[in-house]
């Protein structure tokens, strides 16, 4: 019976932290214009259709710049990068952070103290899965790149841009 009950909160814990995720699309849907709901305007504003994404960005990236993915921590090719260089938007190439910015969290993840500019990125709410966070997107192409926090290095500014290694390309300086 302990058994039974255990597994009925679990059940119940889980059906409502999923019950509260809402669809992004109903959340945010795209303005006259292609771009999502709250995005900056840019006079080089990317815009492509779901099936021009595909055709361009890598299964990985699609799941992370388009749908709102986020990989498994450990896993990027860029949390643990220690060379110099930017790093630029996988799906526009937009700059978006430079390793002089970058510091080792210990999450597992990308971790920045700032953006390579700040009209380089633009953020929203994001209450999905129960919580409530702040998503952080590219300006230029609308692509999720991950969330920002509170807890980032104080003399820096005290933030820290957790970000998916997939939705970069990295380019080394001097190269």
């Amino acid at each position: 019976m302990k058994l039974f009950l255990l597994g009925l909160a679990v059940v119940a814990v889980l059906g409502f932290a999923f019950s509260n995720q809402s669809s992004r699309a109903s959340q945010t849907p795209p303005t006259t214009d292609g771009r999502l709901e709250g995005s900056p305007k840019r006079a080089d504003k990317v815009v492509k259709t779901d099936a021009e994404w595909k055709k361009i960005l890598t299964e990985a990236q699609y799941k992370i710049l388009r749908n709102h993915g986020t990989e498994a921590a450990f896993c990027g090719r860029f949390y643990d990068n220690h060379k110099k260089g930017v790093y630029l938007c996988a799906g526009c190439k937009l700059p978006l952070f430079r390793s002089d910015a970058k510091f080792d969290s210990g999450t597992g993840w990308p971790s920045f103290f700032q953006p390579y500019a700040k009209d380089s990125i633009w953020t929203r709410e994001d209450n999905s899965y129960g919580m409530h966070r702040t998503e952080v997107l590219c300006a230029r192409c609308d692509g999720h790149l991950g969330h920002v926090f509170d807890d980032g290095p104080r003399d820096k500014g005290g933030l820290r841009y957790c970000m998916n290694s997939d939705a970069f390309i990295f380019k080394e300086d001097g190269k």
